[in-house]
């Protein structure tokens, strides 16, 4: 066993047993109650409850640090016998523990179409929809309706995906259906686009509205005296002054659609395939199945075994990178936003 399952699995026992730092962080919290009369007593405790705060601080960036070096070392068999590039730019997927392991291919491409289009059309769809609905509980709507509409956005958040994954299952599917393509099971990137956009309205929602409400009152105020109308001032002042928490907001949803499993599953048809191009119809390309990075994953993970089960965990390095660099512009916007 490598010395990284044994840290891993040592630090995993200790954060499963947490009533064992909250019981040091009581006790310590009570021996500084006790130890005030002494100045050196007194900081040493301090001391002493600050290292603990500090150690719990870390552990999430040490385990972060575990899981992302755990998957490396886990995809590295698949990164020599396949290599990186054939795993990138392959579009068939035949794993060896199906078809016999001379005639493997491990083509991620259609994966990461399917992952970028189905994000792609979530964001065309949601991003209209929480930024107008931003706008309305910042600017526009009364307090009564604010407090009608936060509680409902706040529950499509705590809603379980499998929850929508039934929802685009039941009703989503047969109203796609009934649309004149060939081929169209009802299944594919338009049901998972719509359902990926219900699904991020809660977090571009919540950061843009936060976004509008810190623009300084004083540009308001200042519109409004040279005469502009609210509208104008909404979309020619406030949303500019608001961009950068906008985008921020953006991309974080966009974080949130790349990392969804379970609805994609349901929804989106899990057909292993380059989608076709577009014809007559613009509708043809996202009413093709297709499979996410996360779903191949959930899918086949079971019972993979050699390459396969390198190359998917190498699909779990590449979604980590990318839901890094993610996180990252949004940091980089909020910053910019707060001029940091």
């Amino acid at each position: 066993m490598s010395i990284l399952r044994v840290v891993g699995q040592g630090l995993l026992f200790f954060l499963s047993y947490a009533i064992l730092p909250g019981g040091l962080i009581y006790l310590l919290i009570k021996v500084d109650q006790y130890f005030k009369e002494t100045p050196r007593q007194r900081e040493f405790v301090d001391n002493a409850i600050r290292y603990v705060l500090l150690g719990t601080a870390l552990s999430s960036i040490i385990i972060v640090l575990l899981i992302f070096l755990f998957t490396m070392e886990e995809s590295l068999l698949a990164v020599e016998e396949i290599g990186i590039g054939d795993m990138l730019t392959g579009t068939i997927w035949r794993p060896g523990s199906i078809i016999g392991t001379e005639n493997a291919q491990f083509g991620l491409l259609p994966m990461i179409l399917g992952s970028f289009l189905a994000t792609f059309g979530a964001i065309v769809l949601g991003v209209p929809l929480s930024v107008g609905t931003a706008v309305l509980l910042a600017e526009v709507a009364p307090r009564i309706v604010r407090e009608t509409i936060r509680p409902a956005i706040e529950l499509l958040a705590g809603i379980p995906s499998v929850v929508y994954g039934l929802f685009g299952m039941v009703v989503l599917a047969p109203l796609i259906r009934n649309i004149d393509v060939p081929r169209n099971t009802g299944f594919g990137l338009l049901n998972a686009s719509i359902i990926l956009a219900v699904m991020i309205i809660p977090t571009i929602t919540n950061i843009a509205e936060d976004a509008i409400r810190a623009v300084p009152r004083e540009f308001k105020e200042g519109s409004l005296a040279l005469g502009g109308t609210h509208w104008q001032t909404i979309v020619k002042v406030i949303l500019p002054a608001a961009r950068s928490g906008i985008a921020a907001a953006v991309i974080l949803g966009v974080g949130r659609a790349l990392g969804e499993t379970m609805a994609m599953i349901m929804v989106i048809g899990n057909s292993i395939a380059m989608p076709e191009p577009l014809t007559q119809n613009p509708l043809t390309l996202f009413l093709n199945t297709a499979r996410t990075l996360t779903g191949n994953i959930a899918v086949e993970i079971n019972y993979a075994a050699g390459a396969h089960r390198s190359a998917l965990f190498f699909t779990g390095v590449l979604l980590f990178i990318m839901i890094m660099v993610v996180n990252s512009s949004a940091r980089f916007f909020l910053n910019s936003r707060r001029g940091k």
